[in-house]
């Protein structure tokens, strides 16, 4: 197959103002990049602001960084592209057959409300592309209207990071919102696994979303199977 991907990541690297460093959870964009790669998709890494997206350092310890983590630390090319990532506001949506929003904390901070992130989403999503998410790569999708003034999440069946997943995670009371509640107030149809940091996945026609770090894989998956069936 051939087409192209756009990956989403974050700009923000501290939990709000404080000195706490957070950012883009690293494995969670090498996991899903490294099957659209072997695919023979082209992919563009962007971000709200373009230019650096700093990486979360929990993303990088010992239990957490396995090899596809490990393998694109050192990898040159790959890093770079982290150091400079395009600006959202300069990408052409039709460019792209999918978007993929990954997470790690510092989403919470930039994704939502951000204006040219919610068009690149609506657009992609109202023309039929596969519109994804992992983790609190789903906060962009807080507070997204469609055309028809409808919230996108409105009825639909998704998923993304818990708020028992933040209690366990340990930042509860460092994260601005408990982004699970939102997207309910907002008629999504949330669903979770029975346990915590399982893998998790939902798809809902052209919507696709994963709970937590741990279900990048199977997002990336669930998005080769629609690209592959259109």
């Amino acid at each position: 197959m051939m087409g192209k991907i756009l990956n989403i990541v974050t700009n923000h690297g501290t939990y709000g103002d404080s000195d706490k460093p957070t950012g883009l959870w690293l494995g969670e964009l090498t996991h899903f990049y490294d099957l659209f790669e072997a695919h023979g998709f082209q992919q563009d890494i962007a971000s709200p602001k373009g230019g650096r997206s700093p990486v979360e350092p929990r993303s990088l310890g010992r239990f957490t960084a396995d090899r596809s983590v490990r393998q694109r630390l050192q990898d040159p090319a790959f890093m770079a592209r982290l150091e400079h990532t395009l600006s959202a506001g300069d990408v052409n949506w039709s460019d792209y057959d999918a978007i993929y929003f990954t997470g790690g904390h510092g989403t919470m901070w930039d994704f939502r409300g951000d204006p040219h992130l919610q068009q690149l989403a609506r657009d992609m999503f109202e023309n039929g592309r596969i519109v994804a998410s992992v983790c609190h790569g789903y906060t962009v999708f807080a507070d997204l209207r469609l055309s028809s003034g409808q919230y996108l999440l409105q009825g639909r069946r998704m998923t993304g990071f818990s708020w028992n997943e933040e209690i366990l995670a340990g930042v509860a009371k460092q994260v601005p919102y408990n982004i699970e509640d939102l997207v309910k107030q907002q008629g999504a149809h949330y669903e979770k696994a029975r346990l915590p940091l399982m893998s998790f996945s939902v798809r809902d026609r052209n919507l696709i979303t994963g709970q937590n770090p741990g279900s990048a894989r199977a997002v990336a998956a669930d998005v080769l199977k629609a690209l592959t069936e259109k």
